[in-house]
């Protein structure tokens, strides 16, 4: 219905896994000249997903869509947009890669790790940011003058900021945070820096 207000045609779509576990793709309707948005969200197993949206893009190409943007509401491997020792890859570049190899356009991406990673593809990224829309949804439920904004760490302050002036200046904290780079997903929260006893956080 939405697609239909917004005078958005859905191509007619055959999806399926083989046995092995490759993925087949096809589109039943011409796309050749159309501008087409490859729309996929990213859950677990995260490299299933991408593959598909690889492999979508890639058929658009071949079939001769004229312009195709990537919709990627979460960037996969954003986290690794640097290098913090030796022998390590930058994934998120690689991500960038190959979206421009499968045949991307353009890039749209819902809150990146890291502003950067706009510059590790080669063309237009469009960078959009839900806080507003959350701030807001929030402005609506809550008393703001009993709020904090708490950081997950140190590392998200300047955003936390942002949160803080969409809240009317609501005051900050941050959880301090340590990682053993050998020990995957697992972080140890030392102490909450800032007052948040008795607050709505946020």
């Amino acid at each position: 219905a939405v697609a239909e207000e917004l005078g958005i045609e859905l191509t007619p779509t055959t999806a399926y896994d083989f046995a092995n576990g490759e993925i087949f793709v096809r589109y039943k309707e011409s796309v050749r000249g159309c501008d087409a948005f490859v729309i996929q969200s990213h859950p677990f197993p995260l490299n299933k997903w991408l593959m598909e949206q690889f492999i979508m893009t890639d058929a658009l190409k071949r079939a001769s869509a004229k312009r195709i943007t990537v919709v990627t509401p979460f960037y996969g491997y954003a986290r690794q947009d640097k290098k913090h020792r030796g022998r390590e890859p930058i994934s998120a570049r690689l991500m960038a890669d190959f979206f421009k190899a499968a045949g991307a356009n353009r890039l749209m991406a819902v809150d990146l790790h890291a502003a950067q990673i706009q510059g590790f593809f080669d063309g237009p990224v469009d960078h959009l940011f839900a806080l507003p829309l959350l701030a807001s949804h929030v402005n609506r439920r809550i008393d703001r003058k009993n709020v904090a904004v708490v950081s997950p760490d140190a590392g998200r302050l300047r955003l936390a900021e942002r949160w803080s002036e969409n809240l009317g200046g609501a005051p900050l904290a941050f959880i301090h945070k340590t990682r053993d780079p050998n020990v995957p997903n697992e972080a140890k929260a030392n102490r909450v820096v800032g007052e948040v006893a008795g607050k709505t956080c946020i």
